[in-house]
């Protein structure tokens, strides 16, 4: 891929002219902070053709989702100037870009900004202005293994009931022969573990605050739903699940010792296990919210004294050239490409071909919904946009992490989650 096409702008001409170097004759270093995820993991490799050809030196911090949150946060609220570029989403893209945090994007033509998917691109901006980049968007669905569910007489269904999804649980439960009939998150975090109990929350019928936004944890759908996971994943889920998230069960997929799992669409690209059949998020008869939405984008903070060179590479990185990079990537292919961005990347018939996932995730994507409704009087599916949500939801978090370890009973999580959540959005102002 020819990278000088993809950087625009009399700074990409001068540093091409000056063989990697600005103007002022000091080479470029940009620090990224990322998730420690598989496609942020892969853009390292991919970026090292950037890095050859302009010259500008990539220095990759690389965390764990929760360390990423909570250190991004706290750098670019302080303006600290740790990073040039941050990973976020779309719970803080919009309060971030409306605080002033984080600077606009605005990129060339060729960039093609309207081929970016409408959900992503609107969850990631702020009255119009977009904020933050998506590098791969994704919403949740259940994965399986299509072998077990055949042997044990089972069927995973599109919307299936959570009493089906349990039925199949059980029925592909072998702890004896290393296989765990449902993996789901239990590490606690407000995008770890709170990211599909929302989900499951929002399935049956709750929300995390009412009309007046006053927290509702303490209602019969909490109660309900969270007594709910607790049973499933406490009968027919792997030991130590509260200290499970993405990464943990990715491996365990791929060890071969999940019969299902029910999380980000994105992780059909790194199954490696023969037989994974894709099907819609279940519900327990409310469908809307059963499905979170998610993007993994890339922003600049405010005065970051390297502002150019970071759009210059956002502009590079989420780009359709960067898709075809990876495709054409001996070390990846077609089946690694970051999707849930743009509608051109469906259209590839390579990627058609290596992707055996892409209409359920496309589907999954597009059923998503983060508007507010009567249940939920805010946007977001599986958060809340609101300023206070990441520390509600980190309460939450390590209270339903206790009872799904068995230190508490889901009644007192449920009561000591409320409590917490009271007290943070009285002192925020809320009433």
């Amino acid at each position: 891929m020819p990278i000088k096409k993809t950087l625009y702008g009399a700074t990409a001409l001068t540093l091409m002219a000056a063989g990697g170097a600005f103007a002022d004759g000091h080479a470029k270093e940009l620090t990224i902070a990322i998730v420690n995820n598989g496609h942020m993991i892969n853009m390292q490799s991919v970026a090292e053709a950037y890095t050859a050809e302009t010259g500008v030196g990539l220095n990759w911090v690389s965390l764990e989702e929760g360390v990423l949150r909570e250190q991004v946060t706290s750098d670019t609220a302080t303006g600290g100037g740790q990073y040039d570029i941050i990973n976020i989403g779309m719970q803080e893209a919009p309060i971030w870009g409306a605080a002033g945090w984080i600077e606009p994007l605005n990129f060339s033509a060729d960039y093609d900004v309207d081929d970016m998917l409408p959900a992503m691109r609107n969850g990631l901006s702020h009255e119009g202005t977009l904020y933050a980049a998506p590098f791969y968007g994704e919403s949740s669905m259940v994965m399986y293994r299509k072998d077990l569910t055949d042997a044990a007489g089972v069927t995973v269904r599109d919307n299936d009931s959570w009493a089906n999804i349990k039925g199949a649980a059980m029925a592909m439960h072998d702890p004896d022969n290393g296989v765990y009939g449902a993996c789901l998150r239990g590490k606690p975090g407000w995008g770890d573990n709170m990211a599909f109990v929302t989900t499951v929350v929002n399935s049956f019928g709750g929300a995390w605050f009412d009309a007046d936004m006053r927290p509702a944890l303490n209602s019969a759908a909490w109660s309900e739903a969270i007594n709910f996971y607790v049973d499933l994943l406490g009968n027919y889920g792997p030991p130590g699940s509260e200290g499970n998230s993405f990464n943990e069960i990715l491996a365990l997929y791929n060890e071969g010792k999940c019969g299902m799992w029910i999380d980000a669409t994105i992780a059909a690209s790194f199954l490696t296990q023969d037989g994974v059949a894709y099907a819609q998020s279940p519900n327990a008869g409310n469908p809307v919210g059963a499905n979170w939405l998610w993007a993994w984008a890339m922003a600049v903070p405010t005065g970051s004294p390297n502002s150019e060179a970071a759009h210059d590479f956002i502009e590079w990185a989420t780009s359709k050239e960067y898709i075809q990079a990876v495709g054409n990537h001996p070390d990846f292919g077609w089946g690694k490409v970051p999707t849930g961005t743009r509608a051109s990347t469906y259209a590839i018939p390579e990627f058609q071909a290596a992707a055996g996932f892409a209409a359920a995730e496309m589907a999954a994507i597009e059923s998503a919904a983060p508007e507010a409704t009567d249940i939920k009087p805010y946007v977001g599916v599986q958060f809340a946009a609101i300023p206070e949500f990441p520390e509600v939801g980190s309460a939450v978090a390590q209270e339903i992490a206790a009872a799904l370890s068995g230190a508490k009973s889901v009644d007192e999580a449920l009561e000591a989650s409320q409590a917490a959540a009271t007290a943070i959005m009285q002192e925020a102002g809320y009433f």
